[in-house]
């Protein structure tokens, strides 16, 4: 196991041990201290469990990096000083206790130890090692000053709380008394330069990473930080409306949690959310709010004296104007702060308004989004798709499809329906490519309604074109059946007669016979015509489109379950339904092997549905040529539309949507 997850461990034990010392404080203290003790015991514990907590995983995660110990020895200083605390305030209650004085010495220089896990974790970050060999003197600093200081402050006299003043343990001669003063008031300014440095380190590391996997997590380690200046704004806020600064331990709440939740979040899930985006939104907001409470404390010292306390009334009015007058006043500093801090929020936004101007002003074509989004994004892979009605995957400007493959896929929505979606080529977090969503969806519905159109003229184009060629070919085909059939056949039985009849007057010709020749060719050729004349109208639909696919199923080598509640139909309606169920049926014996089909045909309203279904090996297509797309175009042309489902293995359902007017 690695040594810095073993420390990070060990460190939890002491932790539980160090609260349930202070547990024991807190019961021996008596007299109503308990409550006292066991409410300090709480916030201090409370206020370390995230950083312990949140140690743990890190350590537990990433054993080989200390930013988990360094978590866990930030919330163990915590309670640490929370305990002393109880301990000197027992001491206090019950002299006599072992080491009480040493302690009551030794704690009043302790304060600093509560920076130090901080300032090295703000050194380390985010990879556990320092920026370079020189920042090692930074590391001994903050590990030898607070020791120094605390020493120092242990042998100044005047400094120890009651009942501790006449101690003499740690006490020095009265003549080093101004050398320690002068080195205790010079070990501040250093501490601070120590913590300054460290803050400095981290602003090194940010210039000099490469990539942004590294810059991500340092954003989000100030993020965590940045919850310091909140404290302050709530200081300010709480000297305003309370009079005090109560609103402070607000303030270090949220910052003793924020700093781990931002850490643990950089470490291990740095693409959680757009930083930036958060970033930017906790600047601006924190500037109105300082805006405000600047506003605010001008208004409370003219409208009354007594820093406002005389007509808070007014003054919070004041302040309510300004902040309407303010209302546009952010959006417009939300602009210069992503300009800043956001910069590819703002590119993003900036190119889609500009590309929006320059549509309407007939300067530039929708399908220029994904170029625009492009450029501003630096994403030279990004890529829009359209989402088309009916179609189960994605398609670029021109229709050609898109494959997403594994890359980042955000839907772009428009009135609860998908529309489309932006696929991210290697650049974008997950929350920008949802605002540029947002901001492009009424560009992608033009483009994606263009698309539709283009393809509807396309297809109106094709069938009009096949549906010609069909017309030639049925013609050709009539042609040829009359020519090699019935027309052969009369012309036969023409000249027939035409030889019998030279025949008549010298009695050598049967005429009986050759009567009941030419009744049978006749019969054959108007047999033959009847069954041309089937192939243009079916002579079953004079009883109606059920009784036409009755007669149509008993032909069928299959059984056929017939279901038909829409039988008084315009003639064109029913002959297109009935070929409809004709073709579907002839490919499913044909081609599917169906053990069973299924017809069923219904009317609602202006709509006549015919669904034609089987339980064959399914795997049906629609190709340029086939039966089926002949069938689609006809039902087009009748002003209806067809739907194929066939998956393979699963069956095969081909159903018919026809207009029929009352």
């Amino acid at each position: 196991m690695a040594l810095p997850r073993l420390l990070a461990y060990a460190a939890v034990m002491v932790v539980c041990a160090l609260t349930g010392v202070g547990v024991v404080l807190a019961v021996l203290a008596g007299d109503g201290a308990p409550a006292r003790g066991g409410l300090t015991l709480a916030i201090g514990t409370a206020l370390a469990l995230p950083s312990v907590g949140l140690g743990v995983l890190v350590a537990t995660r990433r054993p080989r990096s200390v930013v988990g110990l360094l978590l866990v020895l930030a919330g163990a200083t915590s309670v640490w000083l929370t305990v002393g605390q109880l301990y000197e305030s027992l001491a206090a209650r019950r002299p006599g206790l072992p080491f009480s004085e040493v302690y009551a010495a030794l704690s009043q220089g302790d304060w600093m130890f509560l920076y130090v896990p901080a300032a090295l974790l703000t050194l380390v970050f985010p990879d556990g090692r320092l920026p370079g060999r020189r920042w090692r003197w930074a590391v001994a600093g903050l590990l030898v000053v607070p020791v120094l200081f605390m020493l120092i402050a242990a042998c100044v006299p005047g400094t120890y709380p009651p009942p501790f003043e006449s101690t003499s343990h740690l006490r020095l001669p009265e003549a080093y008394l101004p050398v320690l003063e002068i080195a205790g008031a010079a070990l501040l300014p250093v501490f601070l330069g120590l913590l300054v440095a460290s803050a400095a380190a981290m602003v090194i590391r940010y210039r000099r990473a490469a990539g942004e996997i590294s810059r991500a997590r340092l954003k989000w380690f100030a993020l965590g930080g940045g919850f310091l200046p909140l404290t302050l704004l709530l200081c300010w806020a709480s000297y305003l409306f309370l009079g005090s600064s109560d609103l402070v331990v607000i303030g270090l709440a949220a910052t003793a949690v924020s700093i781990p939740v931002a850490t643990a979040i950089a470490v291990l899930r740095h693409d959680l959310y757009d930083v930036d985006r958060a970033i930017s939104a906790a600047v601006t907001y924190a500037m109105v709010t300082a805006v405000l409470l600047s506003f605010y404390t001008a208004a409370s010292f003219l409208v009354g004296l007594g820093a406002g306390r005389g007509s808070p009334v007014a003054a919070a009015a004041a302040t309510a104007v300004c902040a309407a007058a303010l209302s546009p006043l952010r959006v417009r500093l939300q602009r210069g702060v992503d300009r800043r801090l956001y910069p590819a929020r703002q590119a993003m936004l900036t190119a889609v308004r500009h590309l929006r101007d320059r549509i309407h002003a007939g300067q530039a074509r929708p399908e220029e989004l994904e170029a625009a989004l492009r450029d501003a994004l630096r994403d030279p892979a990004l890529r829009v798709g359209y989402r088309l009605p009916g179609a189960t995957g994605l398609v670029d400007a021109t229709g050609a499809p898109v494959d997403p493959g594994d890359s980042l896929v955000t839907p772009v929505r428009l009135g609860g329906h998908e529309i489309g979606a932006i696929v991210r080529g290697r650049a974008g977090t997950r929350e920008l490519l949802r605002e540029a969503a947002d901001a492009s969806a009424l560009l992608i519905e033009v483009v994606r309604l263009r698309i539709e159109v283009s393809r509807a003229l396309e297809e109106a184009e094709a069938s009009r074109t096949r549906l010609l060629h069909a017309g030639y070919e049925e013609r050709r085909r009539l042609e040829r059946d009359l020519h090699d059939g019935a027309q052969q056949r009369l012309v036969s039985l023409g000249m027939a007669i035409r030889l019998a009849q030279r025949h008549l007057g010298d009695g050598t010709a049967d005429v009986g016979a050759l009567l009941d020749e030419w009744v049978a060719e006749l019969a054959v050729a108007v047999t033959e015509l009847r069954q041309i004349a089937h192939g243009l109208r079916p002579s079953s639909l004079d009883d109606g489109l059920g009784n036409a696919l009755v007669t149509l199923a008993g032909k069928v080598p299959v059984p056929v379950a017939l279901d038909v509640s829409a039988d008084d139909l315009p003639d064109d309606v029913a002959m297109t339904a009935y070929y409809v169920a004709s073709e579907a049926m002839t490919n499913a014996v044909k081609h599917a092997g169906p053990a069973a089909i299924g017809v069923r045909v219904n009317r609602t309203g202006d709509r006549v549905t015919v669904r034609i279904s089987d339980d064959g090996r399914g795997g049906a297509e629609m190709r340029p040529g086939a039966g089926l797309a002949g069938l689609a175009d006809r039902v087009r042309a009748a002003g209806g539309a067809l739907r194929l489902s066939s998956p393979e293995g699963g069956g095969t359902t081909v159903e018919a949507v026809l207009p029929c007017a009352s």
